[in-house]
């Protein structure tokens, strides 16, 4: 009996590190991020896929007698996937702003993604360090 018990606390403890495992492996995997729309009478969800940084985003919909309707917009103009890399959404706390900031972790680049007709559209990705923005910034130490 004494080694039957031993073996079954053996077994229940490889289960549950089992089950830790697998679920730290589903957290990491997680390929999506989801920001609401800072518009404060906007049901607006944007989601960006973290690797692409493919953009969507879809929000409700009423429609004649039914509970209603999902619409989504796809990506459209700078919206689709980008350079592979690791992708966020921040949304400004700009109550009247629709959109929200496509950030890229690794560079700093960032867009601005919006809705813009039936499709998510983004601005071209912008870094303050990059040579196109030093080159319009003024030299230090100069007005």
């Amino acid at each position: 009996m004494r080694g039957r018990t031993g073996y079954r606390v053996r077994a229940t403890g490889v289960a549950a590190g089992l089950l830790v495992a697998a679920a730290a492996g589903a957290a990491q995997g997680a390929s999506y991020e989801f920001v609401p729309a800072p518009q404060a009478d906007l049901n607006r969800v944007y989601r960006v896929d973290k690797a692409t940084g493919e953009v969507i985003s879809c929000q409700y919909g009423l429609q004649e007698n039914t509970i209603g309707t999902t619409l989504c917009f796809g990506p459209g103009e700078g919206a689709g996937p980008q350079a592979p890399s690791e992708y966020s959404l921040v949304a400004s706390r700009h109550l009247r702003e629709a959109g929200v900031f496509r950030v890229n972790q690794r560079t700093g680049a960032m867009s601005i993604c919006y809705v813009l007709d039936d499709a998510v559209v983004c601005t071209p990705q912008g870094n303050a360090g990059s040579e196109a923005g030093r080159a319009a910034a003024p030299p230090a130490g100069k007005p």
